[in-house]
């Protein structure tokens, strides 16, 4: 499945042999957000009751005006509670919304080297650092105060750790259900995992957007060549599907033991559940050594493969962050390791004053 030659027959007229055409549904209905469950009032010991209701009124503003993914909301609900907790035994007293107003940047420092001393990482710093500003933002919309301390703060820097793609061989017998013949687990769950993790390398999605595909979204083989997705803030995008990912999802159906209604998951468990995405990470962790392959091989190296593929067979920057749902380019740089001379190169030719 090597991938690149076939998108270019979803195109119509002359195009290069590389070039995606996607289209991204701007209809409102596709577009609607699903229901988000109500934040439910947040108490906190560490802390005054003027700013746990402000807290409970930031999640909510999060999850339903900035459609942030659940799992960044809790990230920044988490952060911030470490924080409060933090500040209430720094200042030795229960923190309240004018005392967090009033915040200095040698407390903010103080806060973010008593979690470095907790080894962590980088990235995780720099998220505490934005979820904190992003309540301090709200709550001068609120017109609760300014925290201006928070942004005399400098991010910490991040090494550009991402995924290293995997080589197409490699990628295609990940894909091969044949590759896991010998073990002793049924067949149908072969076909299961490799339908995933096709899926995951022949339209680059996240394994949580493939894992959460309804029965429905995917047609047939011959029906269709798109699948609608609906990715991180629940946002929906439209990404081709090769026809022979579709024929693997389809014998994984002839062959699922499950009943598959329409409205549920296409992906389920052993005994019939929606499939976890560990099931997959540790499918992918029993396939390396058999195939020779480096840790570094897994599910979401898989998406990063199939963008770092396609980019080096001339695919468009523009057409793979589309496909990729990344809301800015310069992710799209970052996540396919181009450089910035790369970069500059599709600037000045696409751009109408270089």
């Amino acid at each position: 499945m090597s991938g690149c030659g076939r998108f270019g027959k979803l195109a119509n007229g002359k195009r290069k042999k590389c070039d995606i055409v996607i289209r991204i549904i701007k209809s409102k209905d596709s577009l609607m957000a699903k229901p988000v469950p109500a934040v439910q009032p947040i108490e906190l010991d560490c802390a005054a009751d003027d700013i746990a209701l402000q807290m409970t009124r930031w999640l909510s503003h999060l999850r339903a005006e900035r459609r942030l993914s659940p799992k960044t909301s809790e990230a920044y609900s988490r952060d911030l509670r470490q924080c409060l907790v933090f500040l209430c035994e720094h200042w030795g007293t229960r923190v309240t919304l004018a005392r967090f107003a009033a915040l200095e940047a040698r407390d903010v420092r103080a806060f973010m080297a008593m979690r470095r001393a907790d080894e962590i990482g980088s990235r995780s710093l720099m998220r505490a650092l934005a979820g904190l500003r992003s309540f301090g933002r709200f709550l001068e919309r609120e017109g609760k105060g300014k925290v201006g301390a928070l942004s005399a703060i400098r991010a910490p820097k991040i090494g550009k750790s991402l995924p290293k793609p995997i080589q197409v061989a490699a990628a295609k017998r990940f894909v091969d259900a044949d590759e896991r013949a010998g073990e002793t687990r049924d067949p149908w769950i072969w076909a299961r995992d490799a339908a995933a993790m096709a899926l995951l390398y022949g339209s680059g999605l996240r394994i949580s957007e493939a894992l959460g595909l309804k029965r429905r979204d995917v047609p047939l083989p011959g029906a269709g060549d798109v699948l609608i997705v609906n990715g991180k803030g629940n946002k929906t995008r439209m990404v081709p599907v090769l026809q022979n990912v579709l024929t693997l999802i389809q014998d994984y159906v002839a062959m699922c033991p499950h009943p598959l209604p329409p409205e549920g998951p296409i992906f389920v468990g052993a005994r019939g559940g929606p499939l976890s995405p560990r099931i997959i990470q540790l499918t992918m962790e029993r396939l390396r050594g058999a195939l020779g392959v480096p840790d570094s091989a897994t599910p979401h190296a898989l998406r990063h493969s199939f963008a770092t593929h396609l980019l080096t067979r001339g695919g468009d920057l523009r057409a793979i962050q589309e496909l990729l749902g990344h809301a800015s380019l310069s992710t799209t740089q970052i996540y396919t390791g181009i450089d910035t001379e790369r970069l500059l190169e599709v600037y000045k030719t696409a751009h109408p004053r270089a």
